[in-house]
């Protein structure tokens, strides 16, 4: 029993290995670069920038988020760079779950990868319903960094920001993975408010600034690998699994003759 949780533990972190990879993936196809870690507890910011935000939040001008932001505006002009409201809307269909409906509570949603987890939520209250193609960004605790391309329509928890997509030239499945990414989440970290449960307010999401390549053909390429990887994952965790159970099963037998 202990070789095959070995075994399938080694199988689930070859898993989330092949999804966190995307990342430097994505970076290098775009020829953007992490910013310089910034461990500072001090830090100045111009009066100008707190008049143009609007906002006395210090955490909102920490040097972690406004380098990631130079980052990207500095990017080449094979890529555009846009507020995340002016490529897409965001959507706030309220709903009570019927009996049909698949239910997607935060707790549904791996960090950094975007993948469903084997986790079964109920909802008693109102829900978000969104459509196949909607980004589904998590705004309770944004370092978490739940983000999800819906695979289908549903009803999800109010906790979600439902992001859809208004230009024909940029991929919803793209778009979720560059949300993703670290130059995303370098930004959201710290513009988070609240102490118990901090969120993304709907006035900071809509200004997330965000890399859009030119050309649609290398969207499609980092896609096709994000779909790739994502394949390869999901059939090691499914061999993980089988192996799992087939242990257990040949334990039992052995163990009850």
């Amino acid at each position: 029993m202990e070789i095959a949780r070995a075994k399938r533990q080694s199988m689930l972190a070859e898993a989330d290995s092949l999804l966190a990879g995307i990342d430097s993936f994505v970076l290098d196809e775009l020829g953007l670069k992490l910013p310089k870690e910034e461990r500072r507890n001090a830090f100045a910011a111009r009066l100008k920038q707190l008049q143009a935000g609007q906002t006395m939040n210090p955490d909102y001008f920490h040097p972690e988020r406004t380098e990631a932001i130079k980052a990207i505006r500095k990017s080449s002009p094979r890529l555009r760079v846009e507020r995340l409201a002016d490529i897409a809307d965001f959507i706030r269909e309220i709903t009570t779950i019927q009996e049909a409906d698949k239910y997607l509570g935060l707790a549904s949603v791996q960090s950094n990868t975007g993948e469903l987890a084997q986790v079964e939520e109920t909802a008693d209250g109102q829900c978000f319903r969104y459509k196949k193609n909607d980004v589904m960004f998590g705004r309770l605790r944004p370092y978490l960094n739940k983000i999800r391309c819906a695979e289908e329509d549903g009803v999800c928890s109010t906790e979600f920001h439902i992001i859809r997509v208004k230009e024909k030239d940029v991929s919803p499945e793209y778009l979720a993975v560059v949300l993703r990414s670290p130059l995303i989440l370098a930004q959201t970290k710290h513009m988070m408010t609240g102490n118990t449960h901090p969120r993304l307010t709907n006035e900071d999401v809509v200004n997330l600034v965000v890399p859009i390549p030119r050309d649609v053909d290398q969207q499609k390429k980092i896609v096709a690998e994000l779909q790739r990887r994502r394949a390869q994952a999901r059939q090691l965790r499914e061999e993980a699994e089988r192996h799992w159970r087939e242990a257990k099963e040949k334990f039992e037998k052995a163990l009850l003759g």
